[in-house]
């Protein structure tokens, strides 16, 4: 193995595995998904023994209701002996990558597992044709469950008409990036649906996208039949698309165990840095809302550990939930935006398996990094509202320096503190970013978080016609408004 550590983490295997059957009895359940998809990598990794030695196998928590999923694959695989792990939502998916890394790394196992799956438009076609696909019965619990702290909503957001719903957040987040790089909102809104369609393009050369083919520019921006606005300006298409039957897995074990299997160099794929910040503000307690401080600190990080530069990378998968998500973290990074930001097509055309995206376009970067002898690929993970930011880096040659698992939550969290936010404010406040929601169709609410004179923070709302067709019109964020409680009024 010349100078490479035998505990050096390498990924050996990939799977992924995906099904569209219109007859939701002939499809398979998520956890079928599953097994298909770790037995594929095991399958890639060309070791058949290999499955055997597996020593841990994780499974980020989907929209099933498994108590201990990971147990199911490792029996069904051959696994007999290894720890099972439930990973919740709200843990970083790049996460569940990076531990399962660091565990061969230090030396605790030869061989990890990680696997994750769903089957929601399985379970769309049981709802269409009036009954409810189910799922295998299973008792118990797994060894090891991670689980994070709870997700942020304050009650001045979700009182004022901004719920639950991760639209209305992002599309707030994304009018104050418009505003920080100075476009105008018409300016903004073609640059979304220009880089989508590039998306959408690329989907159309992934051979395991829910949705392959070109659609158009003007498709994307305007709503239409079966594109309907969401929270301007965002439209269905900007959207992930999570009812999906989507699974995929990712195979790792250590050099020297790789070696001693006899898989060919040209399959290993090194994971040369796993950085994350874990630090949790709600919304409209950051600052500045069009930036993602985490992100950045995780990627400088991950680039001094690793000696490596953000314009080295030869491929880049921008977490893309959302347009904000791909753009901000482009900001932070260093990434240029005029160049191919996802190497999957993106979650509205790729699909976007709702806790499971991160495995899925890992396993496409290290296809088409496997195609591309010493190349360097970028995988970024997003947890709740922009929440938790994790990145990845992999390569197909060994880092200059062994695998690190960066946590820069603690760095961040001394720096960023939370904006106090208040429930209730009257007077003249400006607007740090804003959006305005539909419902049917129709404009229904426009939502600001504004900034007072004192140095806080307020969620105020307007449903007047004449108020949110301006606020569409025109460019808001920095403007001065009147408020009054909860509710606001623009000043002429």
């Amino acid at each position: 193995m010349g100078e490479l550590a035998p505990n050096t983490p390498v990924l050996v295997g990939i799977g992924i595995v995906g099904q569209k059957l219109e007859d939701w009895t002939a499809a398979k359940e998520p956890v079928d998904l599953m097994i298909d998809a770790a037995r594929a990598a095991i399958v890639d990794a060309g070791a058949a023994d290999i499955a055997r030695e597996i020593g841990q196998v994780s499974v980020p928590r989907g929209l099933w209701h498994y108590p201990d999923p990971a147990r199911l694959v490792a029996a069904a695989v051959g696994a007999a002996d290894a720890t099972s792990v439930l990973v919740e939502i709200g843990v970083l998916q790049q996460t569940a990558l990076g531990e399962a890394c660091r565990l061969i790394a230090s030396g605790e196992c030869a061989v990890t597992l990680v696997v994750g799956g769903e089957a929601k438009y399985r379970g769309l076609r049981a709802q269409i044709a009036g009954t409810e696909a189910p799922e295998r019965a299973q008792e118990g619990e797994p060894d090891i469950t991670m689980t994070p702290a709870a997700e942020l909503y304050l009650d001045a957001e979700v009182n004022s008409g901004l719920g639950y719903m991760p639209v209305n957040y992002y599309a707030i987040m994304e009018s104050a990036f418009r505003a920080s790089q100075g476009w105008t909102v018409e300016d903004s809104r073609d640059r979304l649906a220009e880089m989508y369609s590039r998306f959408s393009d690329i989907a159309s050369d992934n051979p395991h996208a829910w949705k392959p083919g070109h659609v158009a520019a003007e498709t994307i921006r305007d709503p239409g039949p079966g594109n309907p606005m969401l929270a301007f300006p965002y439209t269905k298409l900007h959207n992930t698309s999570w009812n999906v039957d989507q699974a995929s897995a990712l195979l790792f074990c250590s050099a020297e165990r790789a070696e001693a299997l006899g898989i060919p160099r040209e399959q290993w794929i090194f994971p040369l840095a796993s950085a994350e910040c874990g630090h949790m503000l709600s919304v409209a307690q950051r600052r500045e809302l069009h930036r993602v401080p985490g992100a950045q600190v995780a990627a400088h990080a991950m680039f001094e550990a690793t000696g490596s530069e953000p314009g080295e990378l030869d491929l880049v998968e921008l977490y893309s939930c959302f347009p904000v998500a791909v753009e901000s973290y482009a900001a932070e990074i260093g990434v240029d935006l005029s160049r191919d930001l996802t190497v999957t097509g993106g979650m509205p055309f790729a699909g976007g398996p709702l806790n499971n995206y991160v495995l899925q376009s890992t396993c496409r970067m290290v296809e088409l990094l496997r195609e591309r002898s010493g190349s360097t690929g970028m995988v970024t993970s997003v947890s709740g509202l922009l929440t938790k930011q994790g990145i990845g880096l992999w390569s197909t040659e060994p880092g200059r320096s062994p695998f690190q698992f960066i946590d820069v939550t603690e760095e961040v969290a001394r720096d960023n503190p939370p904006v106090e936010v208040v429930e209730s404010y009257t007077g003249e406040a400006t607007v740090a970013g804003y959006t305005v929601m539909y419902q049917l169709g129709e404009p229904h609410r426009a939502v600001a978080m504004v900034d007072t004179p004192q140095g806080q923070r307020a969620v105020v709302f307007n449903e007047e016609a004449p108020v949110m067709q301006a606020l569409e019109s025109g460019e808001y964020c920095g403007r001065t408004v009147q408020c009054r409680g909860t509710s606001f009024d623009l000043i002429d």
